[in-house]
């Protein structure tokens, strides 16, 4: 994390760009000294009484920041076409990096005015030098992961923490693949945890990702043979063949089918074809050309004979996900009158400690006999829908609850309140929850509720509908 006194800025995007692509940054101030020193950010050093109104060592040292007056070596920073000629101070870098105190100051101190960086963007190298010499950290989306990169290289940990801390805020089911590729180069196996937890829980929505075609081939691997991954084995398949055609672009190679399976080489062999439906398997994998005659009649003879053939491939379904249950009433009732339904809104708000994925609601049904109801569930943040589905559930007429799902778990972030809402349309008599807790450990996960706004037919912390919130969470085999 930044020490005391810097800052973060944060940019929110979506997307992240490898840190070997550099960025385009501004050219390389020419001309005289006097005209360099006007380009720079400190160009009141060129008042000759410049430190009596700089108060602090930090205020003095941040106008020396980019800033030719006294520098005493230059960076060549950034590949052909995108370099940039970064004056500095070597007390400075020193003070703040052992790598730079080896190369100044140690046995074998490099002599030389300038020093070449080609495998660092400047815009990295500038926001790393931001830091030693201002103590403040600027991070971007499309560059913070040049900068971990340039972090690590020359051993700046509070620069490198502060990268994860922003992208583990910034990650989402659509980056989350592309993260792990990265955080699996920078060796950070707390973000590969945080990215493997979005990407088991949200799997279908990852692997359809953009940059899910991007990730290197290691990581592929580790995501085709993922046992807790929660989608159907025919969006893998998909998702491998996908990458698979990208793989064949960047080759330069056609995107055949024989090619297809030279690029995926062994991580093929990762893909659980067995544990699809026969149908599943007939009309996908087995009309695509990428598996061999004795392959696909093996496999439809898996499916259909006694006698099964020995298989190249997993037969065991992975073991996905588990969901975890919060139940918010330590009872529940009925009374003849006393809990109707008419159309009207039963509502929740909700925050939890630690990330989870929400993935339905428990609903109570009727107590007056078996019945159908038509509901329509939402999970909302400061009045922005997150998900709904508008579906049907049967009531046996038991006090059991009834599950109901969104199509997709949805991401619910630590120490925000979000509205859970459900409207029934059916017997309007039901069970209904009472002796309610406003703080429930559910696992590994603290729940907190309180009484919403949007709530018009009576639920609340005390009592009602929506007594259970169905979710993936960390478990205490993840600690």
């Amino acid at each position: 994390m930044p020490q005391s006194g810097s800052t973060v800025s944060q940019r929110e995007s979506s997307s992240f760009l490898p840190v070997t692509q550099p960025a385009s940054a501004p050219a390389s101030p020419v001309g005289s000294p006097v005209a360099q020193l006007l380009s720079t950010p400190s160009n009141i050093t060129l008042d000759p009484n410049w430190q009596a109104i700089k108060s602090t060592v930090r205020e003095r040292n941040a106008a020396m920041f980019n800033n030719d007056l006294m520098a005493d070596i230059y960076f060549i920073v950034g590949s052909p076409g995108h370099i940039q000629r970064i004056p500095s101070h070597k007390y400075i870098l020193a003070t703040g990096s052992s790598v730079f105190y080896a190369m100044f100051y140690g046995g074998l101190a490099d002599t030389k005015e300038e020093i070449e960086v080609p495998d660092v963007e400047p815009t990295a190298f500038l926001t790393l030098l931001r830091y030693l010499y201002c103590d403040e950290i600027q991070l971007e989306a499309d560059t913070v992961l040049a900068t971990l990169y340039v972090a690590k290289k020359y051993i700046v940990p509070h620069l490198a923490r502060a990268c994860v801390n922003y992208l583990e805020t910034s990650l989402t089911a659509k980056n989350a693949c592309l993260l792990l590729s990265q955080s699996r180069l920078f060796e950070e196996p707390e973000l590969m945890q945080r990215c493997w937890e979005v990407i088991d829980a949200q799997a279908e929505i990852a692997l359809h990702s953009d940059g899910f075609v991007d990730i290197d081939s290691d990581t592929l691997q580790s995501v085709l043979g993922r046992e807790t991954i929660n989608c159907k084995e025919t969006i893998l398949w998909e998702a491998a063949m996908n990458w698979a055609s990208a793989e064949c672009n960047r080759r330069e190679i056609e995107p055949t089918p024989s090619n297809k399976r030279q690029v995926l080489d062994s991580a093929l062999y990762l893909l659980r074809l067995p544990a699809m439906s026969l149908e599943e398997f007939a009309n996908g994998p087995a009309q695509m050309g990428m598996l061999t005659l004795e392959e696909t009649v093996d496999l439809f003879l898996h499916y259909t004979a006694s006698n099964k053939p020995r298989l190249t491939y997993p037969t065991k379904p992975r073991v996905g996900l588990k969901p975890q249950t919060c139940h918010r009433f330590q009872s529940c009732a009925y009374r003849s009158n006393q809990w109707r339904y008419r159309g009207r809104c039963d509502s929740i708000q909700f925050s939890v400690d630690r990330r989870v994925f929400i993935v339905g609601f428990g609903l109570y049904g009727s107590s007056t006999g078996a019945a159908d109801y038509n509901v329509k569930i939402e999970l909302k943040r400061l009045g922005r829908i997150l998900a709904e589905n508008n579906t049907k559930f049967f009531s046996d007429g038991s006090s059991n609850t009834f599950h109901v799902y969104f199509a997709h778990p949805v991401q619910v972030d630590p120490e925000l309140f979000y509205t859970a809402s459900a409207i029934l349309d059916g017997a309007e008599l039901s069970y209904f929850g009472q002796e309610g807790l406003s703080e429930i450990n559910a696992g590994c996960v603290t729940f907190q509720f309180q009484c919403s706004s949007e709530s018009t037919n009576g639920t609340g912390v005390q009592g009602g509908q929506i007594p259970e919130l169905i979710f993936y969470g960390p478990t205490s085999e993840d600690q």
